[in-house]
């Protein structure tokens, strides 16, 4: 694959061979040549779980202290008094079985879907479409609930969903290149403080044992 002078430039500028520290890092993505949009800054972790096995899948939500630099578009399935409140709160889409026609349709510009409980049967028919671009709203993250307008709210003020892919790999937007340092810094630290806090700790000798011993008690 071809690259253009930039990319060529910004690459040579990178030891592949030298561990940055994150402030370094910071410093040298900002001193490179900007593109005639504002960049979105990303952090990318590879959290070593063994995936296959549900609990050591990785799946939660966080908000960055300082935003990441845009306002999501959020969609939401709900009706009645519901569908109000998630107007009055800045959905950018609210509907029920004419949304979800509209997704099979195609349409996707959205960046977050909420539903309220009594919607999941129109919404658990859109799985195939919205699971694997990462749409598709769970109690887990908040994104199935009763109070769509404060699910509306924090989607909009930068609520960010994380998860583990097939690879164990995290990753999270953190701001755009229009930040000052301290400010992408400051995001980055409260990513890492949040995955630290939620990853799963691997399991020791003496623990699998007693869960070999607890399985052979209860058969």
């Amino acid at each position: 694959m071809k690259h253009g002078k930039n990319y060529r430039n910004l690459r040579a500028q990178i030891d592949r061979e030298n561990l940055y520290s994150p402030a370094e890092a910071v410093r040298l993505l900002k001193s490179g040549e900007t593109a005639k949009f504002d960049e979105t800054v990303e952090a990318h972790f590879n959290l070593g779980l063994n995936v296959r096995h549900a609990e050591q899948q990785l799946r939660g939500t966080l908000m960055l202290p300082n935003g990441t630099g845009r306002e999501a578009r959020v969609a939401v399935f709900a009706d009645g008094e519901k569908a109000r409140e998630a107007e009055e709160a800045g959905a950018d889409v609210v509907g029920t079985n004419d949304l979800a026609a509209r997704i099979e349709e195609g349409f996707d510009d959205f960046d977050v879907a909420v539903a309220t409980p009594d919607q999941m049967g129109v919404v658990g028919k859109l799985g195939r479409i919205l699971g694997p671009r990462g749409k598709m709203p769970n109690p887990k993250t908040g994104t199935v609930t009763m109070d769509v307008g404060k699910a509306v709210r924090e989607a909009k003020a930068g609520k960010l969903e994380y998860r583990t892919d097939r690879g164990a790999n995290v990753h999270v937007t953190i701001g755009k290149k229009s930040f000052d340092e301290r400010s992408l810094l400051e995001n980055y630290a409260a990513l890492m403080d949040e995955l630290m806090r939620a990853k799963p700790r691997p399991k020791t000798a003496g623990s699998r044992k007693a869960e070999v011993q607890s399985r052979r008690s209860e058969g």
